[in-house]
């Protein structure tokens, strides 16, 4: 079974993230890169209410993702996941459609990745903020390295960004349907009115 094993963290800025990241001599695998990622479920919303991601990504390749249900422990989520390349993006949305699946969400953003010591390191811009994931083998390492690079753990988030987006449209009554950069323009946010607060205070 492929398990992904990670922690979310927000961050005010992402600059000094990646220049302590170099410092420590992590490798830059996949400079920022722009993603978008369309989620897909049953008309009954059965994957949704059981917790489970099908998920359909373009970057510089095309990859389709299954995830399984999510396990926190200690801010660190571990869940199974099952990943691997499409060579078509549209004919590969056509397929899952196809197979009666709907697309229920869009979200954008930008994503750095960085390779540290058996470590996955991404930085992320979404329209709403930045957040840092780490994923590696075990949550205790996961959590080394992130208070290594001056954050804070306890200040981990749980959820997914599409359930984050979710609480800001409701807490802020945005009329947003989709997670776009476009949607968000000239746009700001405080996320601690939806209690998820900054890392790298």
């Amino acid at each position: 079974m492929y398990t992904e094993t990670e922690i979310k963290l927000h961050v005010k800025k992402l600059e000094p993230l990646a220049e302590q990241l170099e410092m420590l001599g992590a490798t830059l695998v996949s400079p920022r890169t722009h993603e978008m990622n369309l989620r897909f479920d049953t008309p009954a919303g059965t994957l949704s209410a059981q917790t489970r991601v099908l998920r359909l990504r373009q970057d510089a390749r095309s990859t389709l993702t299954y995830k399984g249900p999510a396990f926190n422990q200690d801010g660190v989520s571990r869940r199974e996941e099952i990943e691997f390349s499409v060579g078509d993006f549209d004919a590969a949305q056509r397929f899952l459609e196809a197979l009666g699946y709907e697309l229920i969400s869009l979200y954008e953003k930008y994503r750095a990745t960085y390779e540290f010591d058996g470590f996955h390191i991404m930085l992320d811009e979404m329209p709403y903020g930045n957040f840092i994931e780490i994923e590696g083998t075990d949550s205790s390492s996961i959590r080394a390295l992130a208070v290594t690079l001056g954050l804070n753990v306890n200040h981990a988030v749980e959820m997914s960004y599409l359930q984050i987006f979710d609480l800001l449209r409701n807490a802020e009554n945005l009329a947003a349907e989709q997670l776009t950069f476009e949607t968000f323009e000239n746009q700001s946010f405080d996320l601690v009115h939806i209690s998820i607060l900054v890392a790298d205070a």
